[in-house]
């Protein structure tokens, strides 16, 4: 059974000092790099999620939606963490990056199913930013595209507009099937 590694969106935006910062975003960064160390040295796929918005999308505020402008491609806002290890990224994966469509999950209109199954990918662990968003639609979206999923929660920050909402966000993935590990105690039978 292939895994493969999922980071969603630990782009410079979400992280402390962004347009659309989750609190301690950041902190996943050191957690995602010594899980990449560990799940390359198995030869693991690695596939890193981006939000890759047009100027105009719909999403922000400019245009009606909830969010500040973000994530618009080609800025430095929508690059990847600068000490996250970028090396170690076989696939970047980009959404939402049609003006009039707005996306959480990695799997929606990017082709991310077909690749993992082509790859011969049944199982995926996720981790990145943030629980109660993007890294919830991919776990769900996941599950639903029939893959085995495993949310590496010390990996991942919740935004928590409402309190509670990444515990919200966790306990819905997990009755969804997500089981939940931690890069401690990893039990996703590498």
């Amino acid at each position: 059974m292939k895994t493969a590694l999922i980071i969603v969106d630990v782009q410079n935006d979400f992280c402390p000092g962004g347009a659309l910062p989750v609190p301690c975003g950041d902190q996943v960064v050191p957690v995602l790099n010594r899980l990449l160390i560990k799940v390359k040295q198995v030869n693991m796929l690695v596939i890193a999620t981006r939000d890759w918005h047009p100027e105009d999308h719909c999403s922000f505020k400019s245009q009606g939606g909830p969010w500040p402008a973000h994530c618009v491609a080609g800025t430095p806002g929508a690059d990847f963490h600068h000490i996250l290890y970028r090396a170690y990224i076989d696939h970047v994966v980009s959404k939402a990056t049609a003006r009039d469509r707005e996306t959480y999950s990695g799997f929606r209109g990017t082709g991310l199913a077909e690749l993992l199954r082509v790859l011969g990918v049944s199982k995926v662990i996720i981790g990145g930013l943030a629980t109660d968003y993007c890294v919830k639609a991919t776990a769900l979206d996941a599950r639903r595209n029939g893959f085995r999923v495993y949310l590496i929660l010390d990996a991942c920050r919740a935004v928590n507009i409402n309190p509670g909402d990444g515990d919200k966000a966790v306990e819905e993935m997990k009755a969804a099937g997500v089981q939940v590990v931690s890069t401690e105690a990893p039990s996703w039978g590498e």
